[in-house]
């Protein structure tokens, strides 16, 4: 009986979920070097909007190599709303680097970023919040090409498909069976309300690997994006588009 049962703990489990997750993105240039950067989320789960899942705010502070090579860092805190078992709320805080580049093609456009993140999560034992956290590092490698639809191209009025992928993979002593943490696939729309602010909409599957290291969860989002920009200096240049993710 031992040797009929071992194979079936080894056995994948996959949680399916339904979410909704709404954004706000703000990047602001303060001069030709320095600027900043906000975003702010809510995501619903529970059949797309029945309950809270998390919320984040993300705020960090950027410098520009050039135009188009950006680096930033910056902090963010993100609450977990009750889950599962879990019925209290988990806060985390975030400090995060960043470096984020933009190439333009003919008929094309490409934005990359790499993030570091270093995690600290309040630990629940017991279904109550300690004064420990737990802590791991983990890198994101996005990327999110832009193709226009419509002959007004990238100008406002005219319509974009975006392709995005993020990859997220765990480091750190904590961290012993789910180095891969999560896959990110979206496609959508992109609408250019003016040529500093636009409107992304779309289908989003998450793929991740949970700690128990067995679990995976497999989640399909909608996912709507607004995105501004913000150019203070003295006769600014057309801002590029804004980053496509969270």
């Amino acid at each position: 009986m031992l040797l009929l049962t071992r194979p079936l703990l080894a056995q994948k489990q996959y949680v399916r979920e339904q979410q909704t997750w709404l954004g706000i993105f703000n990047q602001t240039r303060f001069s030709q070097h320095w600027g900043s950067w906000t975003d702010l989320h809510l995501r619903l789960h529970d059949h797309f909007v029945q309950a809270s899942y998390q919320t984040v705010a993300r705020v960090g502070l950027t410098y520009y190599l050039t135009d188009d090579v950006r680096l930033t860092g910056g902090y963010a805190y993100v609450h977990h709303y009750p889950d599962g078992a879990r019925t209290v709320g988990q806060p985390e805080h975030r400090p995060w680097q960043q470096v984020q580049w933009f190439t333009k093609f003919p008929k094309a456009r490409l934005m990359q970023w790499v993030r570091l993140e270093e995690r600290f999560r309040r630990t629940i034992r017991q279904n109550e919040r300690t004064d420990d956290f737990d802590f791991n590092y983990r890198t994101r490698y996005n990327a999110a090409l832009f193709l226009p639809l419509t002959k007004r191209g990238f100008e406002p009025g005219g319509w974009q498909f975006l392709l995005n992928n993020e990859v997220m993979m765990n480091f750190g002593k904590e961290i012993r069976l789910n180095y891969f943490d999560q896959n990110r696939l979206f496609a959508g729309v992109v609408y250019p309300l003016n040529k500093h602010a636009q409107v992304q909409a779309g289908y989003m599957h998450l793929f991740q690997q949970l700690p128990a290291g067995s679990t995976y969860r497999n989640q399909h989002t909608i996912r709507v994006f607004y995105f501004h920009n913000f150019d203070l200096r003295p006769a600014a240049p057309a801002a590029p588009a804004p980053s496509p993710a969270p």
